[in-house]
């Protein structure tokens, strides 16, 4: 029960760091002076991975995305009762992370921010959408299976590694969707900000278990003697 407490905890700190830097400070340069941009951003998301990995790392993996889980199930490290209760955790936790956004941006003094950081495509962009979620998820996952490996990772140093990996993601990703490459950090923004946000959802989904399924099939390529 303590592993899967943690997985919603460190779901909730990702989302509110995260997605929270993207509604409050993102694009808030020419409002307040507080802006953070892209790159701001990226850190956010990165830096919450790092500060959740060690601190619940030794607890539960830290996963905190179902895309990580579903690798992690696949490449046979975790049986099917824990992946679906770590899953089920992630998204209670993002629920919950996104849902003091949401408070946050209703009680006011946010100079009109009204979003709660969902991921979104355009018109004639879902097949570019869908391979950048694909994409970025399986380098993300495979890094995460790679670090953490028992015999072949990077030991104390895999939460710094894995986080700087999201850093880089988002860097690229933030522009074509806002970056998702975790079903969890989609699923909540979207119930709260509805509309297109909730319509696209599935590709949120759907694009970064494909990625993560790939991701862990190479690796088992990769390690298998």
């Amino acid at each position: 029960m303590k592993k899967y407490l943690a997985e919603m905890l460190g779901t909730m700190v990702l989302v509110l760091m995260g997605c929270g830097s993207a509604v409050f400070a993102g694009n808030m340069a020419g409002i307040c002076g507080a802006g953070v941009g892209t790159l701001g951003v990226a850190m956010a998301f990165g830096l919450a991975v790092v500060a959740m990995a060690y601190t619940i790392g030794g607890i539960s993996g830290c996963h905190i995305n179902p895309a990580i889980t579903l690798g992690v199930w696949l490449s046979k490290r975790m049986s099917g009762k824990d992946a679906a209760m770590y899953m089920i955790s992630q998204v209670i936790g993002a629920i919950i992370g996104s849902a003091i956004i949401y408070v946050l941006v209703s009680t006011g003094g946010t100079s009109g921010v009204t979003t709660t950081g969902a991921n979104s495509f355009g018109d004639g962009e879902m097949l570019q959408a869908f391979i950048a979620e694909a994409v970025f998820t399986f380098i993300f996952v495979l890094v995460v299976l790679g670090t953490t490996d028992e015999k072949r990772g990077a030991g104390n140093l895999a939460g710094l590694a894995i986080g700087l990996t999201l850093v880089l993601i988002h860097i690229v990703c933030i522009p074509i969707t806002g970056t998702s490459v975790n079903p969890a950090r989609s699923i909540a923004p979207a119930l709260f900000e509805g509309g297109a946000a909730l319509s696209q959802l599935w590709l949120f989904i759907v694009a970064p278990f494909f990625g993560a399924a790939l991701s862990a099939i190479t690796w088992r390529a990769l390690t298998n003697d």
